[in-house]
């Protein structure tokens, strides 16, 4: 019997607290992380809580400071077993490529936990857009490829020279049996042309930021550009193209970056929900209530009762 494909499917960051823009508690969370549960003696934990409702998650801090390994291992205590943390590679590697070994150790060495307790998914090299492709940026990234090759990478390409190239490019993601990041997101002169079908061998990777271009330049809050919900028919769109990368590669990455409002949260459920996943754990009324789109798709429960039930029920 053929083994199952196995669907990752998640949001890009889990905290996202007030004050901030589009904040996810009082949507998604309960309580405020770190606050005493009403009538308990528990804390809430965001990510414990997350990890109830999603089996992985792209992390996004990694790319401002390499993680630190007591962090790492926070972070795999508080999730259950075969949960898995995507992590966006340090932007040192990406953005300025000018590292040292001891850039390379310090990063290796931060991430080792997670890989040591089996929850370490990819590495996500997230390069700019002014990384263009030429001889020099393609011994760059097979360097970059080489130096972590015992770690799964996913790598994102955003100029459109690396498309202009297709064949090449996917040859070399290929050989180093990396995935080509599909990204779904406003596109523009230069931005790379992806059709998001499944064009490697190794695993696939999906990152959908949202369609608002109205604000993706300009805006007066960063986050702005991320506040998009998709529809029904634009995910139904997503879960085709999964169900065909399901026959060509044996696992694949979702990760909804469109994180204002918990509207990330809303996309990666109804995901989840059109390709046949199973809907972890029950989630709290406000979440229904704000997107009456979910009421055919989860189940509520009370705050306190959502949190008190055993992590296995």
């Amino acid at each position: 019997m053929a083994r199952r494909h196995d669907f990752r499917i998640g949001t890009s960051g889990w905290n996202y607290p007030a004050p901030g823009y589009g904040p996810w508690t009082g949507i998604f969370y309960p309580y405020k992380h770190g606050q005493k549960i009403p009538g308990t003696t528990q804390k809430f934990d965001e990510l414990a809580y997350y990890a109830e409702h999603f089996d992985t998650v792209e992390v996004n801090n990694t790319f401002y400071r390499s993680p630190a390994a007591k962090t790492a291992e926070s972070w795999a205590a508080r999730t259950p077993r075969g949960f898995e943390f995507s992590l966006k590679l340090f932007q040192d590697f990406t953005h300025k490529r000018d590292v040292t070994k001891k850039d390379v150790d310090v990063f290796k060495s931060g991430i080792d936990p997670l890989a040591d307790a089996g929850k370490l998914g990819v590495l996500l090299c997230q390069f700019p857009a002014s990384f263009k492709r030429d001889d020099t940026s393609v011994e760059y990234l097979t360097w970059l490829l080489k130096t972590f090759k015992d770690h799964r990478a996913a790598v994102e390409l955003r100029h459109r020279s690396w498309s202009d190239e297709f064949g090449k490019t996917i040859e070399l993601l290929n050989e180093h049996h990396a995935a080509f990041v599909q990204i779904d997101e406003p596109k523009f002169k230069t931005s790379i042309r992806q059709n998001q079908l499944p064009n490697i061998t190794s695993f696939y990777y999906l990152r959908a930021h949202g369609r608002n271009w109205k604000k993706w330049w300009h805006h007066e809050h960063r986050d702005e550009r991320y506040d998009y919900l998709y529809s029904a028919p634009e995910i139904q769109e997503f879960a085709e193209t999964l169900k065909a990368v399901e026959k060509i590669v044996p696992k694949s990455y979702a990760y909804m970056n469109n994180h204002a409002n918990a509207q990330a949260v809303i996309n990666a459920v109804q995901l989840k929900d059109f390709l046949g996943e199973p809907i972890k754990k029950d989630f709290i009324p406000e979440l229904v209530n704000r997107y009456p789109q979910l009421k055919k798709v989860v189940s509520v429960e009370s705050k306190k009762d959502v949190l008190l039930r055993a992590p296995n029920d």
